[in-house]
Order: C-alpha cells, then sequence, then structure tokens
C-alpha cells in the first residue's frame, strides 16, 4: 500500500513541478522521516508551488507567512490576549498551528523572528507564557530562502539550519521543461488539477513504520563513518551534528520504502548523504578561497569510506 500511495504522490506532483522528480521523491522521503525542509534556490523556480502541491496531494492543513523584516515571532507561535468577556487572557495560535507550514523567504527576516521557530521544529510545540501547546500531528516545516548574498537577506543560525533534515534545490527547468510549463498554464493552472490521494494518517502511518525498517550494524556504522568523516577534514570547521548523523539514519530508511524493501543498503545512504548533511558543516576560510563546496568534500568522503559488503537483492513490502 505504501509503495503505490507513493507513486501517487509522485505522480500528482509532478503535474505541477515538471521534470523534477527527484525533488519530489526526495521532498516525499523527509516527510516520511517526519523531517523539515529547507528549499534553497533563486526565486521563481516552484518552491512555493511544491509546497502548496504537497498540501493538497497530501491532504493537509496548510499555512503560509512571507517573511519580512517586520515579521514578528508572534506571527508565528501565537500570543495571549486579554478577553475583557472572559476577565482572563486567551491563546491565539499563530500560523504554525496546521500540518504543513511553509515559511517563504525565510532568510529576509530577523534571527529573533526565525528563532520563534526552533522550538516548533524540534519539539512540535510552542510555548507562550510558561503554557506549553502541542502542534497538529503531522507538523512539517517547508521554509524557502534565496541563496546568500541576495538582496535583504542574512543567513540563518547554525542551529535553525541544523534542524531542517534536508536542503533540497529545485533547479532551473531545461528548455522541453519550460515549454511544458508554459503549455501546462495557458488556460489551467495545474494546482488545480492535482487529486488529494493520501491523509493526515496515512503520512502518521508511514511515519510510524519507518522505525520497523531495518538496519545492520555496518550500515549504521557506516552512517557514523561517514558523518565523522566531516568533522577531521582539513576544509571544515565544523562537521555534521550527531543531529545529522540520526537524519541521515532517518532518511535512508524513508529512502528504503520509496525504493521498496524493508531494510536499508549503502546506496540508501549514498543517496541522501549530500541532501543531509551539506547544509550542516562550517566550511573554513580557505575551502571559499579555494572555492571548495561543502558539496565536493562530501563527494570524496564518500569515494574514500567504504560501504560493507552486502546482499543487495529487492524485498518488496
Amino acid at each position: 500500500m505504501i509503495i503505490e500511495q507513493s507513486k501517487q504522490i509522485i505522480k500528482e506532483i509532478s503535474k505541477v513541478i515538471v521534470g523534477k522528480n527527484e525533488i519530489i521523491e526526495k521532498a516525499l522521503m523527509t516527510i516520511y522521516a517526519d523531517g523539515h525542509i529547507l528549499l534553497e534556490d533563486h526565486p521563481g523556480v516552484g518552491k512555493t508551488t511544491l509546497a502548496l502541491a504537497f498540501s493538497k496531494v497530501l491532504g493537509l492543513d496548510y499555512k503560509r507567512i512571507q517573511f519580512t523584516t517586520d515579521t514578528m515571532p508572534s506571527d508565528i507561535t501565537g500570543f495571549s490576549i486579554y478577553d475583557p468577556k472572559e476577565g482572563g487572557f486567551k491563546f491565539e495560535e499563530g500560523a504554525v498551528f496546521c500540518n504543513l507550514f511553509l515559511g517563504d523567504e525565510i532568510n529576509r527576516t530577523s534571527a529573533k523572528t526565525q528563532a520563534a521557530l526552533l522550538e516548533t521544529m524540534e519539539e512540535r510545540s510552542v510555548t507562550i507564557d510558561g503554557v506549553r501547546h502541542e502542534l497538529p500531528k503531522p507538523f512539517i516545516c517547508m521554509a524557502t530562502q534565496n541563496p546568500e548574498g541576495s538582496v535583504g537577506t542574512q543567513p540563518l543560525p547554525d542551529s535553525q539550519l541544523d534542524r531542517f533534515m534536508v536542503r533540497l534545490s529545485i533547479g532551473y527547468p531545461d528548455s522541453e521543461q519550460q515549454v511544458e510549463i508554459i503549455k501546462q498554464r495557458l488556460y489551467t493552472n495545474p494546482l488545480d488539477e492535482v487529486l488529494t490521494v493520501a491523509s493526515r494518517d496515512d503520512i502518521a502511518s508511514v511515519q510510524s513504520y519507518i522505525s520497523m525498517i531495518r538496519m545492520t550494524d555496518d550500515i549504521i556504522r557506516y552512517i557514523v563513518k561517514l558523518c565523522e568523516a566531516t568533522r577531521v577534514h582539513p576544509m571544515v570547521e565544523r562537521g555534521v551534528s550527531p543531529r545529522g548523523v540520526l537524519a541521515l539514519a532517518r532518511m535512508s530508511r524513508a529512502c528504503a520504502i520509496i525504493r521498496e524493501r524493508d531494510f536499508v543498503i549503502p546506496e540508501d545512504v549514498r543517496y541522501v548523504y549530500k541532501d543531509v548533511c551539506a547544509h550542516r558543516m562550517v566550511l573554513k576560510p580557505q575551502a571559499k578561497i579555494e572555492n571548495i563546496s561543502a558539496d565536493s568534500i562530501l563527494d570524496r568522503i564518500m569515494n574514500e569510506v567504504q560501504p560493507p559488503d552486502m546482499a543487495f537483492g529487492k524485498r518488496k513490502k
């Protein structure tokens, strides 16, 4: 059931996001892994549209905030307001009280406002005036940001970046894909034509099932070695955190589900390694001077760290 449903989800979203099935697939893996997604790319490539498509196809309650310099933390988390009729304070929910929260252009707001998301992303709750309020389940934060250096942007704090399970980039479509996009939108909006093929309960069920996907000790050690290698690399100031190690393990399990297996193989780990780890690394100034990227470092680590030998047969659920 999970396999067929996943294929339907990808098929529906590909009606809107043309020629980017790998990105759609990895975003779905992240949702299955109960993680959050950072979409970093130039304006106009479909980041917001991807979030809208997922909310509709998965039947999720969706809210969006356009982050600007005057966006306040209370806009996100909510606030207490005095109710004269009741003679006391009542809590007004912020935008994060939904299943899929889109923070659009998150790096255009202040660090204080960005920090309002830290508790929501890690603990799925907000604390206002000492009272803890649980968020709906499932809760996924999908944030977009323009590349660093764009006018009006500022870097996300490291603690914020570390809470995103993956960072994905949609990229520009090729010529044929752009022709298809134009033809799609001549008379209708493709978003109006996508079907809801899953529900909140379906997503919650897969998120629970993911812990049953088997990982051998060799695979676990392979994941740890790949992440530890980032901490000792001469061009890296700060490598992947323990939270990143756990994220890589969970994403690898989600990849196995999409690949129709109930166990993880090295290819699953390698497929999502850069998406999980690149944004968690802080490079030394020398790396920037020599134009060495996090992705190139991770490629080299994958070539140097030997994967465990395993039987690569498929075992369908």
